[in-house]
């Protein structure tokens, strides 16, 4: 038999650090942000939630999200004005029967993410990619809305 050691209390596991390693402030307030009241603890490592990167370049918004086992026929991702909705599902494994589960951190479930875009984003031509379990979503800004360089002019005495 394996040699496992699990924590008694699953409502601060992914909270605390564990013994001989670096604590992660940032992590722990990641964490902490996803914490719901409504869910009771037993069930805390359930709930699927990807964590998404959002970056600007000169003409396009992109934003990323690992969503590993996710399919592209259960991810829906809408604009209406300049709020970007992405929502899906990860479907949980079956447990199989005379097989013993030391520990299932792996998570699943819905999620829904909205972002609000700060300028105009040309919806005719938004376009989504899942390739490898990363979600890649492009944004292009209408010609109206690019970064514009202003230059300074000092007055000259």
């Amino acid at each position: 038999m394996a040699n496992l050691s699990t924590r008694n209390d699953p409502s601060f596991s992914s909270i605390l650090p564990d013994v001989g390693l670096q604590f992660d402030p940032f992590q722990a307030m990641r964490e902490m942000l996803r914490w719901d009241p409504f869910i009771p603890s037993d069930r805390l490592s359930i709930t699927f939630n990807p964590m998404f990167d959002v970056r600007e370049t000169s003409d396009a918004f992109i934003l990323q999200a690992d969503v590993p086992g996710v399919v592209e026929k259960d991810l829906d991702i809408s604009l209406a004005n300049n709020r970007l909705t992405i929502s899906g599902k990860r479907e949980s494994e079956q447990e199989v029967k005379g097989e013993t589960y030391y520990r299932s951190e792996r998570t699943w479930g819905n999620f829904s993410r909205s972002f609000t875009l700060p300028t105009d984003v040309d919806a005719n031509k938004v376009a989504a990619e899942l390739k490898n379990g990363v979600l890649i979503i492009q944004l292009p800004k209408t010609g109206e809305s690019m970064t514009k360089h202003i230059p300074v002019h000092a007055e000259k005495k």
